[in-house]
């Protein structure tokens, strides 16, 4: 098994590194490695306790941004390595200052472990969520180092429960403790005869109450709504798009936001091509643009959505037309009603808004149009919607603290 896998691990690094050859992504996941330890050795100062901290991608790490924030703010002199994956993630985060290393995670082949350790020598190892790379888990037991893993999720369809999922389970009890989100999760563990598990829940919650304690106040996005009932539809695929664009088209009185999630030129002027109303790109906007006769604007920029959410009436969540639904979390913090698509089954949150009667699922344009009719409707109990709201995040809070009181006996 460890031989086909680490075959396998070798030929993922070849494949991506041909693929880059016409794919920007896999180019930038195979020359963020070139040099890599090379760089590492210049960034790591190796006095003192490390802690690493390990994500696939964006939405991970923000899974283990209040952590990091939380550990430096009771322990500012501990160091922390955060390592991507995934370019994605990396490049929009690669400059998070508080972060003493931010690099991308060397593939898991023996050698490569080795060296990454033999330079970073973590005092403690942090995985979030979905992070099993067997040969980085295997050699951290060898060296003692404790090994957690945080805002995990497990479910009996995954690798774990199949015949062929020994050398995943056999990793798992090189995990210290695992911090995990439901009680369902904890008790497919227990199952496996794994003991040292905690139900935390998602330290997500702790970062979009923080997020919309920190919102800021956008007075271009305040012109836009005025007076009306605002919908942000917001890391939207073309899919998604298609919906939207129809329930415009039957709701005049409503405004619209919508927050593409890719942001390229050529993918913002598709939009504004489909659309049939009235709009305007963000980063278009004067301070004398008169912006009431608008019914469209399209957020073509980064790193605002979170703070949006604030001026919506509802929302809608991309993704779930595709491989599953983006962060339902942001807008749910407003209090405010949600709507996505059909895909949302992996995540706990989805469910558990949707039992709430805070959340709804739609799978056709005829449906969106029923929501946002109901949305408008006088039975439709919006005080009611948003203490729900505000109150399922407050119950699930406080994941980070619990987890990083846990790093702090470790130290």
């Amino acid at each position: 098994m460890n031989n086909l896998y680490n075959f396998c691990i070798r030929a993922y690094g070849l494949g991506i590194a041909i693929a880059g050859l016409v794919n920007p992504k896999a180019r930038l996941w195979h020359k963020g490695r070139v040099a890599l330890f090379e760089r590492l050795a210049t960034k790591i100062d190796t006095r003192g306790e490390r802690v690493w901290v390990h994500v696939a991608s964006l939405g991970e790490f923000e899974q283990s941004r209040p952590i990091i924030e939380e550990l430096k703010r009771v322990r500012p002199e501990v160091k922390v390595v955060v390592t991507f994956f995934s370019p994605s993630g990396y490049e929009i985060r690669k400059n998070y200052p508080k972060a003493d290393c931010v690099e991308y995670l060397p593939e898991d082949t023996p050698e490569s472990v080795s060296r990454f350790l033999d330079i970073v020598k973590p005092s403690v190892a942090l995985f979030i969520k979905y992070e099993f790379w067997l040969n980085y888990l295997e050699e951290l037991r060898r060296r003692g180092i404790p090994t957690l893993l945080a805002s995990a999720i497990f479910r009996r369809d995954s690798v774990f429960f199949r015949p062929y999922g020994k050398a995943w389970q056999k990793a798992l009890g090189t995990y210290e403790t695992m911090f995990v989100q439901n009680d369902k999760s904890k008790e497919l563990l227990n199952e496996l005869g794994y003991q040292r598990v905690v139900v935390a829940g998602d330290s997500r919650f702790d970062r979009v109450r923080e997020i919309a304690q920190q919102a800021k106040e956008i007075e271009a996005i305040e012109r836009f709504k005025g007076r009306s009932r605002l919908f942000v539809a917001g890391s939207t695929w073309e899919r998604d798009e298609e919906l939207i664009i129809d329930a415009m088209a039957k709701n005049r009185d409503i405004k619209f936001l919508i927050a593409p999630h890719e942001i390229g030129d050529n993918r913002v002027q598709r939009l504004m091509d489909r659309c049939n109303a009235k709009a305007i790109r963000y980063t278009c906007i004067t301070a004398n643009d008169d912006l009431a006769d608008y019914q469209l604007l399209i957020l073509d920029t980064m790193g605002m959505l979170s703070s949006v959410y604030r001026y919506a009436d509802w929302a809608y969540v991309g993704g779930g037309f595709g491989a599953g639904i983006h962060n339902i979390l942001e807008p749910a913090v407003y209090g405010i009603a949600l709507t996505f698509g059909p895909r949302y089954h992996k995540f706990q949150e989805a469910h558990d808004l949707i039992g709430l009667g805070v959340a709804q699922s739609i799978r056709s344009k005829a449906e969106l149009r029923e929501r946002i009719a109901h949305l408008k409707g006088d039975s439709f109990n919006e005080s009611d919607i948003r203490a729900k709201g505000l109150k399922y995040i407050d119950d699930n809070c406080g994941a980070t603290a619990l987890i990083v009181e846990h790093i702090l006996t470790l130290l």
